[in-house]
């Protein structure tokens, strides 16, 4: 046995000692027994009967909905507790300055789940995926970790432990930035905190498969866009939950030659060698109440068909209108193989139905909406798991009708007397108002613009009353092809408008024919064949909506396959419109207010005349195909076409003004302004000729299109038709040389511009050229016979070239 030394003794005692020293410096005796804190109390957590005061409101639905004094509670069964819901955020009444009643603030999936004794609400993403059955989906699962929006209590269990109920009032009376007031217009607002003394619950309803709340935010802000004495942002937000599909509908892939708008997922999945984009159209679910007929090619009714109704808010003139837009769509559901698929209803009566409300997401909506906004729009909410659509709320601004009455007056009142005039008639408004319907619709059903479609259409079919009775102005109603701006007085034509047509057809079929239990791979397949079979027919063209306009074919609101000979008639239309303006719209004790409006509305289609054409210059066709396809994707527009564009735009974007000048309309709208307005505009298609992006399209496909148009040979024609006069000796007017002061200006501009594509490339030795030409020709220029201004002119353009060449 080991000895035990004195050391040893010390080693074992010394802490020993060290206890009882701190005892006593704790001033506890080593006689009295040492204090242990008890171990709390599990809380038990009661039922919600117990909870719930009687006097408390109840809405029963997908949760069950308590108003206990103020106090606001969700039951939720565990059967939605880690269920997927989409959650849409939008603006109920605002003021000014604060987006508009009905816009949406954000979209999110959303997800209630249990841990331990609390309910966490987390924000879902299904951007990347994998299937649940791959070693990888539990890398993607960690890659896509759920952030916790707010964790609640549970308050208590019903009699079964089958729900549980908890708080909610935080979550919409203090600052969740998920449900509320998007980041950039925080910072753009200063806003500083949410103020809860002023911020209130309104309601919250509860339906079969949503839940809607609404809430009065109430922020402190530095710099509130209205009433600002106040420091006060107050909003009424609307937030609808929406529960989602336990299995997700079939998608269909999207394919850009027959184009959808989409949801995109990453999926890790696959057997490819790298991580896959899927894309998928978004779309409606359409299934056949008789399958057996629907696939020996009957016309099925679909199970649940697509149903809007009319705001209860709508004047009752336009509600039929408004309907006609909706059931335009039947003959394209029906290439599809659906008979009343879309239907439009009257909103039922508080007898009919005390519970339907506009705000409950289950009823497609087109929302009426008393405001100066002149606008419509066409919104969806989807699923992203799987393109479905799950509901939409068109929103309509009555003051759409002045935006219609314009373009319908200035676009075709040349050769339409019945759009002369500054109030039309009813049935004339109605056409107009089923037209946008039926364009607000089309996104709502997953359609995007088309803005190639009107290409389809030779300029000369549309001044033919048989072929516009028959086919409208365009093969699709989502082009952005208003109305008939080509047809002539005297051609008799009668109807101006667009229509559902032969393209939104052919897009409905390919996105909406039901499939049964055909593989989706083989969907895919036959789909392309479709598209294939399609693909040499200008009507079934698809050209996507783009602010660089680089395919000239794909344009907002223009008409017909030729840009330069659909500008010269719809100019010629203008030149009518100016001569009888006042005739058409004055009216015993009005003032000159419209008159004004119409004219400048003159000039803006002016201005969109001379965009159509420029788009040609440096323009680039793109045509999406497969490798199963003939042809190439992109190709340049011929050499001929750019220059006739460009001969054009020397006629009338940068001549001198005539008809557009009229001073009886002048001299009664403007005190000052025509000369200055006039250079503004010319700069600008001066400036979009010249920018560095087509300059670069000219450079790059001269050398990969053997005889393209070059960025020389455009550049010393347009300096040749800016600087005509020094040609042919004549004066120089006011409009002229301020248009060739921003021609030297501009060469200035792009000589100084700096970044690798302009120092790197021949741009700058281009406009370095053009400077020094115009300098030689300054030289050789005569100036006897002149006037002053032009004289001096002429001076301060050679001193200034020469300043920019030579600093």
């Amino acid at each position: 046995m080991e000895q035990i030394t004195t050391r040893s003794l010390i080693v074992l005692f010394f802490p020993l000692l060290l206890l009882l020293a701190g005892c006593s410096l704790l001033g506890i005796s080593g006689d009295d027994p040492v204090q242990v804190q008890p171990e709390p109390e599990p809380v038990e957590i009661g039922l919600i009967e117990d909870l719930i005061g009687e006097d408390a409101e109840v809405d029963e639905g997908l949760f069950t909905v308590y108003d206990d004094d103020d106090t606001w509670y969700y039951e939720i069964p565990d059967t939605l507790l880690g269920r997927d819901m989409l959650t849409v955020s939008r603006i109920a009444k605002t003021a000014d300055g604060i987006g508009y009643g009905g816009e949406q603030l954000s979209r999110q999936i959303l997800r209630w789940d249990r841990r331990d004794d609390q309910v966490l609400l987390r924000r879902v993403s299904f951007n990347n995926v994998a299937s649940d059955t791959l070693p990888i989906f539990e890398a993607v699962q960690i890659s896509n970790f759920e952030p916790i929006i707010m964790a609640f209590d549970i308050e208590a269990f019903n009699e079964d432990s089958s729900s549980v109920l908890i708080d909610v009032t935080s979550l919409l009376t203090s600052d969740v930035p998920a449900f509320g007031l998007q980041q950039g217009r925080r910072s753009e607002f200063q806003v500083r905190r949410v103020d809860p003394s002023r911020t209130f619950i309104e309601h919250i309803r509860s339906f079969p498969e949503n839940v809607e709340a609404r809430h009065l935010i109430t922020y402190d802000a530095g710099n509130p866009p209205s009433n600002s004495s106040t420091n006060t942002i107050s909003l009424e937000l609307n937030h609808s939950m929406v529960l989602l599909p336990k299995e997700p509908m079939q998608p269909r892939h999207h394919d850009p030659r027959v184009e959808y708008i989409s949801v995109t997922q990453q999926d890790y999945g696959m057997d490819v060698q790298r991580a896959e984009q899927l894309r998928f159209a978004v779309r409606w679910k359409l299934v056949p109440k008789d399958p057996e007929a629907y696939l020996r090619g009957e016309l099925v009714e679909p199970v649940e068909p697509i149903v809007f109704y009319i705001d209860p808010a709508t004047p009752m003139k336009w509600r039929e209108w408004l309907k006609k837009g909706v059931e335009d769509w039947q003959p394209a559901f029906e290439e599809a193989g659906f008979r009343n698929a879309i239907i439009a209803k009257d909103p039922p009566s508080p007898e009919e139905d005390p519970e339907f409300s506009p705000e409950d997401a289950r009823y497609p909506m087109i929302r009426y909406y008393a405001s100066p906004i002149q606008n419509a729009y066409g919104p969806q909410i989807n699923d992203p798991r799987s393109g479905e659509i799950i509901s939409t709320s068109i929103g309509w601004y009555h003051n759409v009708m002045n935006l219609l009455r314009n373009w319908y007056f200035i676009q075709t009142s040349a050769a339409n007397p019945e759009a002369r005039g500054t109030q039309f008639d009813d049935d004339v408004m109605g056409e107009l108002i089923r037209f946008v319907s039926a364009h607000e619709v089309g996104h709502t059903l997953g359609l995007p613009h088309n803005w190639g479609s009107s290409y389809a259409f030779p300029v000369d079919s549309l001044r033919s009353p048989t072929f516009t009775d028959e086919y409208g102005t365009t093969p699709s109603i989502m082009d952005y092809a208003r109305f008939n701006y080509i047809a002539q007085p005297g051609d008799g034509v009668t109807n101006f408008l667009p229509r559902v047509g032969e393209y939104d057809l052919w897009s409905v079929k390919w996105g909406y024919t039901w499939f049964g239990d055909t593989p989706i791979e083989e969907q895919r397949r036959i789909l392309n064949e479709w598209v294939k079979e399609r693909a040499d027919d200008p009507r079934y063209f698809y050209g996507h909506q783009s602010s660089d306009r680089i395919d000239p074919r794909a344009q907002n609101e223009d008409l017909g396959n030729d840009a330069v000979r659909a500008g010269e008639y719809g100019l010629a239309n203008l030149q009518v419109i100016v001569e009888n303006l006042m005739d058409w719209i004055g009216q015993e004790g009005e003032d000159f207010s419209m008159l004004d409006e119409l004219y400048n509305q003159v000039i803006t289609q002016w201005g969109r005349y001379m965009g159509h054409a420029m788009a040609n210059i440096g323009g680039v066709y793109e045509d999406h195909k497969t490798f199963d396809q003939e042809g190439v994707v992109y190709t340049a527009v011929p050499p001929a076409e750019q220059q006739r564009a460009l001969e054009f735009l020397g006629r009338h974007a940068f001549s001198s003004p005539s008809w557009i000048i009229n001073h009886e309309i002048l001299d009664r709208t403007q005190q000052i302004g025509l000369i200055d307005g006039y250079r503004a505009r010319q700069v600008s298609f001066l400036n979009q000729l010249t920018d560095l992006q087509r300059l670069g399209r000219l450079i790059e496909y001269e050398h990969r299109s053997s005889g393209g148009f070059s960025a020389i040979e455009m550049m010393d024609q347009l300096r040749s038709i800016l600087w005509s006069e020094l040609m042919s000796g004549s004066s120089i007017d006011v409009y002229r040389r301020n248009l060739q002061r921003a021609w030297v200006d501009r060469m200035g501009e792009i000589l100084n511009s700096e970044g690798a594509g302009v120092n790197q490339s021949d741009i700058r030795a281009i406009a370095r050229d053009q400077l020094q030409l115009l300098q030689d020709e300054l030289d050789s220029a005569s100036t006897g016979g002149r006037d002053r201004a032009t004289r001096i002119h002429l001076e301060e353009m050679a001193d200034r070239a020469e300043k920019i060449l030579n600093p």
